[in-house]
């Protein structure tokens, strides 16, 4: 379960409108999803992308961990391409 605050970026609210994502979605990818690439050296924090589903939907989340104030930033959210990502969405082609 996700402790922490989480604020949307603005960027991530407008692409979750144009996809059909709703925070609800986004709460359950972050609750119940897996990390599958770790970006340590993304500033102002570091970042990670999480694969969660809703239902038979997969769900890609970038965010962002600012662990001094215990808060999660979501940066994006989209349905990854199969064309890019192998079985599973867990690994880039």
């Amino acid at each position: 379960m996700v402790d922490r605050r989480i604020i949307f970026r603005v960027h991530a609210l407008q692409r979750m409108f144009e996809r059909g994502i709703t925070s609800k979605d986004v709460h359950n990818v972050l609750e119940t999803g897996e990390t599958i690439e770790s970006y340590p050296d993304d500033q102002p924090y570091p970042s990670r992308l999480v694969l969660g589903w809703r239902g038979e939907r997969p769900l890609h989340t970038v965010v962002a961990d600012n662990v001094d104030a215990d808060t999660l930033i979501v940066v994006t959210v989209y349905e990854p391409d199969p064309a890019l990502w192998k079985e599973g969405f867990r690994r880039r082609r």
